[in-house]
């Protein structure tokens, strides 16, 4: 009733305004007029209810109500949105947190994924903003952080231009060397050098592939490398190559250290060969070098040859019945193998009346004489190369592309031989030179034009 009222008082004319007395009694007034006829003029109170008024009052009053329902429902659905937008921003924090930790916890598109992501949110920030016409300093809070971490994504991604992917991949690579390492770790000799307190060989590290050959060229494939292994003093150093496309020798030389052989800065190079003046040229490629001097395989005669680098001399010896007819199995002309170890200087060749069996021989360096010689059991052609330890022979045959194994030994101390399996890997499956240099306790191969060596893991006596 107090509403209606209201409503009345508001709608109502302000000429139909009048006191209580008046508004309930009416009045009647007579008069006489211009052509003399009665005129009456009756006031009676206005009781008509002004219902057009309050029909638009009530119309306005719904259209009202149902915006504010409109926008109580677009509040609460921003509200739900809101709580959304801060979980993927709390999202967003913690990748971009991962992102700082370090460059190998990133892939290369998250930084565009995160980009768009944060572009997105602010745009969802700015509708809400919009929608609720206000300038709330939550708002401004979260502008500040989108752009903080726009900021730091720029910043990764700059990071990142700056090689940072490359840094990724080359610390994953050093994780693997690291891990590569400490498994072989106890491939390195557990001996002294020159020592012979040990009971042979366990195993044989991984190969270590220095480079190409000095020639840089693949076609070089016949050939050795590797140290003195009895070095002069002041030569501890010094490193030898010798190759070529074919198993003839011809040629050569000297490197003042391992760096220089690397960057191919010989010092001195020595040629087997002088037209009309001399031919020192031999076969084959199982020579190693002692005391600055080679020992090889003369090509003509057929013996042992010793090329003196230091007074640049030769000297050659025949071994009364060594034959030609048999080589290593990987290539011809691999009749005499020159091997070095702590007790001395050895070589191995075979027969026709050993019918091919493998027999070694034990130098005498003074004299350059076979002073000694033993008979294995193994047929040569069998055998892809050999080598001495401590007067200990080491037979080794092909297994695989990948794999090499020693198989033979034959021990000179104790005139025993025994079949083992000591396998170890091959960096290419074609090799010619496979020689170990007691002054570094390592095996140096020629394998197909590179150089390989190995460290030496030896029993525990």
């Amino acid at each position: 009733m107090d509403l209606l009222l209201l409503v009345l008082l508001l709608v109502a004319p302000v000429g139909s305004w009048l006191s209580l007395e008046d508004w309930g009694s009416g009045s009647i007034e007579g008069s006489v007029g211009e052509f003399g006829e009665c005129v009456c003029n009756v006031f009676l109170p206005d009781t008509s209810f002004p219902a057009d008024r309050m029909e638009l009052i009530q119309t306005t009053s719904s259209q009202l109500s149902v915006e504010i329902t409109l926008q109580i429902n677009k509040v609460n659905s921003l509200k739900i949105e809101l709580e959304v937008l801060l979980s993927s921003l709390s999202n967003l924090t913690a990748r971009v947190e991962i992102l700082e930790s370090g460059p190998d916890k990133y892939i290369k598109l998250d930084f565009e994924l995160l980009r768009i992501e944060l572009r997105e949110f602010e745009a969802l920030v700015t509708q809400l903003k919009a929608s609720l016409n206000s300038s709330s300093p939550a708002f401004e809070s979260l502008y500040t952080e989108i752009r903080n971490m726009s900021l730091i994504v720029d910043q990764l991604e700059s990071y990142d231009r700056s090689n940072l992917e490359v840094i990724r991949i080359e610390f994953v690579k050093l994780q693997r060397k690291l891990e590569k390492c400490q498994d072989d770790k106890d491939d390195f000799s557990n001996a002294e050098i020159g020592s012979c307190k040990h009971g042979g060989i366990l195993r044989i590290g991984k190969p270590v592939i220095s480079q190409l050959n000095a020639h840089l060229s693949g076609g070089y494939i016949y050939g050795g490398w590797g140290k003195d292994t009895k070095p002069l003093p002041g030569s501890e150093n010094m490193y030898w190559y010798s190759a070529s496309s074919d198993t003839l020798v011809s040629r050569i030389t000297q490197y003042s250290d391992y760096y220089k052989l690397i960057m191919r800065q010989a010092f001195k190079t020595h040629e087997l060969y002088a037209a009309n003046r001399y031919d020192w040229r031999g076969l084959g490629n199982n020579y190693v070098v002692r005391e600055n001097s080679l020992y090889y395989q003369y090509r003509s005669p057929f013996s042992m040859g010793k090329l003196n680098m230091t007074s640049a001399t030769v000297a050659y010896k025949v071994i009364s019945k060594a034959s030609t007819q048999f080589s290593y199995h990987y290539s011809a002309n691999q009749n005499l193998d020159f091997a070095a170890d702590e007790s001395g200087l050895w070589v191995t060749y075979a027969t026709e009346e050993s019918n091919g069996i493998l027999i070694l021989g034990k130098i005498n360096e003074q004299s350059f004489e076979v002073e000694q010689l033993w008979q294995t059991s193994v047929f040569k052609q069998s055998v892809t190369n050999a080598f001495m330890i401590c007067g200990v022979l080491y037979a080794t045959r092909s297994v695989d592309t990948q794999t090499e194994e020693i198989f033979y030994t034959y021990d000179t101390n104790k005139n025993e031989e025994s079949y083992v399996s000591i396998p170890f890997e091959k960096f290419q499956d074609f090799y010619v030179y496979l020689d170990y240099n007691p002054s570094d306790q390592r095996l140096y191969m020629f394998n197909n034009g590179y150089y390989v060596y190995y460290n030496v893991k030896f029993k525990v006596e």
